[in-house]
């Protein structure tokens, strides 16, 4: 990798007109203003429906060659089958995913809340994704919080998710030689957006515990008011400015 791409989660927001999409710019080319931009963005709606080939095709084919994407994976997988049996709907998920081609990202595997802490399952799903591809896993159940959970990812080369909401974020474990972190909700007076001091606190820990020449990316999800755009462009810049390489 050898960056740190700051993006957001998702790009089809009607919020966002006119200050990210102009005027006159209809739907269908939202993404290619959104990738004069950004160098990434997060596929969120994979989640809850998973796109066709010919959908990640198109999104391939109207971004420039150094974009990449990250793709949330299935709720089918974490949330029915709680990652049991999952090698059929990981090769689903990925046999869709990979029209992207050279700029599918990491997957996100965002585990459900209330839900007992099983590192066997979880090794298991992460076999089941291969070595070619990153994936990131978001905990929302603190049970997984314990050696036995991150020593899997370290084996696997998988992150542990750092996010943020409100200014609460779970434990920064670094498990793998890249980042991924997902901003959910600032503080700031206009809300949800992050003020310009959480920002930069949130440059400082990542130069903390990766060093100047780190890896991986960044995603802000509080796309109401066109918050999260504004926050990933204010990032980008604090970032470089704190000596972070490759933003």
């Amino acid at each position: 990798m050898g960056t740190l791409r700051v993006g957001t989660s998702g790009w089809q927001y009607r919020e966002w007109r006119p200050s990210i999409y102009p005027v006159g710019v209809p739907q269908r080319r939202w993404l290619e203003r959104y990738a004069e931009l950004f160098d990434t963005v997060e596929i969120n709606n994979s989640f809850y429906r998973l796109p066709t080939e010919g959908s990640f095709r198109r999104w391939a084919e109207a971004t420039p060659a150094d974009f990449c994407f990250a793709v949330k994976a299935s709720r089918y997988l974490t949330h029915v089958k709680r990652l049991r049996d999952p090698v059929a709907p990981v090769r689903l998920f990925a046999s869709r995913a990979r029209q992207l081609g050279p700029k599918l990202g990491p997957i996100l595997l965002q585990l459900p809340p209330h839900f007992p802490c099983d590192p066997a399952r979880l090794d298991a799903t992460l076999e089941a994704f291969g070595t070619d591809v990153h994936v990131a896993v978001e905990l929302r159940d603190e049970r997984w919080h314990e050696e036995r959970v991150y020593e899997v990812l370290h084996r696997r080369g998988s992150a542990l998710v750092w996010w943020d909401r409100r200014g609460t974020h779970g434990p920064l474990v670094r498990t793998t030689t890249w980042c991924y972190l997902r901003l959910h909700e600032g503080t700031a007076r206009v809300a949800p957006a992050y003020g310009r001091r959480a920002l930069a606190t949130w440059c400082e820990r990542i130069l903390t515990h990766y060093g100047d020449s780190l890896a991986g990316w960044v995603y802000f999800n509080n796309d109401r008011g066109a918050a999260a755009p504004r926050n990933a462009l204010e990032f980008r810049r604090l970032a470089a400015r704190a000596g972070i390489r490759g933003v």
